[in-house]
């Protein structure tokens, strides 16, 4: 038995001994694994996971082993085409040019297909994936983007591509690109149109034989939720098949219309208000007095001007088309009324002036047949007395001045039978000139006419606009 003095150098061994075997029989995820049905147990050292993912990428991507220019089999390890399956991301749409049919979208583009070469050990669950940013090291589909003007890739900080091989050979190819594609544009309706804007992504040299493009099951399209245009809506979006032939060959094609609705609430403040405003500025002519002739000259000389700058600006922004717009139709409808506001102070201007030549032409008569009695009575004398007084049958006047005085009694006296009873003719009578009733007549005319022709501007675009919709 052991002296009480060597008793502390026992224990520090026994507890020494303790500890050794605790770590030898734990079993974690480190790597220490404890096997059943042994009565020894061993302690497995740690793995590192990032080296054998070197190991795996050189074993499966090897000279050897794996040739980027040969497609993957097809489905199954067929020699069936190799199946594409692609799915977008919409990130963003920045403009929407109507002048040069074309909008600039950023989106995340992703395509999967499977290859079997590129199969791995996943070492029980611990390698979910391997990562490449070389996607010239695997092979990769042709495809293109046919109405495509330009794009770019985007390399801040980075660049934005990773290429992730699964255990069972499943790749997943990702990449956020910029845009900017062509969008035919029927205008007809503008500015109360939509339009549909496509994406088209085709095979440039593999053909439906050996390449299919498909569209990711359940939701091929995403879209950002705050996506926000200045003058434009997106309403929806449609995936589709555009496959193509030529002499060729069939080449497989994937395309997404993105339909947008433009926003009317801009257009109606910039364009149609103000030139409703102008036409009515137009009309305060009719108010003038016909004799302010430097007051209405200006007044409708401006408001042309004015509208005529308008509609230049208009047709600036948008395409040369050789079809009518709406916009055009409104436009020239208002510069028509400010011209026509124009032409009707000329007018005015030219009965003015005819009825002022009339009444001193009437006052020229009056007073030559007023002189040219008094002269005869003069001529006549005293004698002249006396042979009206001998006749006793006639009365103590002239002739042809007892005519004049019949006819202007006639005249007084006579009722026209229809006259009477005329509320126009009453009326009108109130302006005794011509150019006083062409005013009192545009006042009521051009604006009853404006509002017949925004009557039926507004009911055919409007109803247009909703036979589209339907469609």
């Amino acid at each position: 038995m052991a002296s009480f003095k060597e008793w502390p150098s026992f224990l520090m061994v026994f507890l020494f001994a303790l500890f050794a075997q605790y770590c030898c029989t734990r079993i974690d995820d480190d790597g220490c694994n404890n096997h059943k049905g042994n009565s020894q147990h061993r302690c497995v050292p740690k793995v590192n996971y990032r080296h054998k993912e070197k190991e795996v990428l050189d074993q499966i991507l090897g000279p050897g082993s794996y040739d980027a220019r040969i497609r993957p089999s097809g489905v199954n390890g067929t020699d069936g085409p190799t199946i594409v399956h692609i799915n977008l991301f919409v990130r963003s749409i920045m403009t929407i040019s109507d002048n040069k049919m074309e909008y600039s979208v950023q989106l995340t583009f992703r395509e999967q297909w499977m290859d079997e070469r590129l199969k791995f050990n996943d070492y029980n669950g611990k390698m979910k994936y391997l990562t490449l940013t070389e996607a010239n090291r695997v092979w990769m589909p042709d495809l293109f983007f046919s109405n495509e003007k330009e794009g770019h890739f985007h390399n801040i900080i980075m660049p934005n591509v990773y290429i992730r091989i699964f255990p069972n050979g499943l790749v997943l190819y990702s990449i956020r690109i910029s845009l900017t594609l062509s969008c035919p544009m029927n205008l007809k309706l503008y500015p109360l149109d939509r339009q549909t804007c496509s994406l088209r992504m085709v095979s440039y040299g593999w053909t439906t034989d050996d390449l299919v493009f498909l569209w990711k099951e359940g939701d091929p399209v995403q879209v950002v939720k705050n996506l926000h245009l200045p003058r434009f809506t997106l309403e929806k979006f449609l995936t589709d098949y555009c496959n193509s032939k030529t002499n060729t060959g069939e080449y497989s094609c994937l395309k997404v219309d993105l339909l947008f609705k433009r926003e009317f609430s801009y257009y109606l403040i910039q364009i149609y208000i103000p030139c409703c405003m102008l036409v009515i500025v137009s009309w305060v002519s009719f108010w003038l007095d016909q004799s302010a002739v430097p007051a209405r000259v200006s007044l409708g000389v401006t408001t042309l001007l004015t509208m005529a700058t308008q509609t230049s600006g208009i047709n600036a922004s948008l395409p040369p088309v050789s079809y009518t717009k709406a916009i055009d139709v409104w436009t020239g409808v208002c510069l028509t009324f400010v011209f026509g506001a124009l032409l009707e102070f000329a007018l005015v201007n030219y009965a003015s002036r005819s009825d002022t030549h009339r009444d001193d032409m009437s006052k020229k008569c009056d007073l030559e047949r007023t002189v040219s009695m008094d002269v005869g009575d003069y001529e006549d004398g005293p004698n002249s007395f006396n042979m009206v007084r001998s006749n006793s049958t006639k009365p103590l006047m002239r002739p042809e001045l007892m005519m004049s005085r019949d006819k202007m009694s006639q005249i007084i006296h006579q009722t026209p039978p229809m006259e009477k009873n005329s509320c126009w003719k009453s009326w009108m009578s109130k302006f005794p000139t011509r150019s006083k009733r062409i005013d009192v007549i545009s006042r009521i005319l051009f604006p009853m006419v404006f509002a017949m022709f925004n009557m039926s501007y507004w009911s055919t675009y409007l109803f247009r606009e909703g036979v589209d919709e339907d469609k």
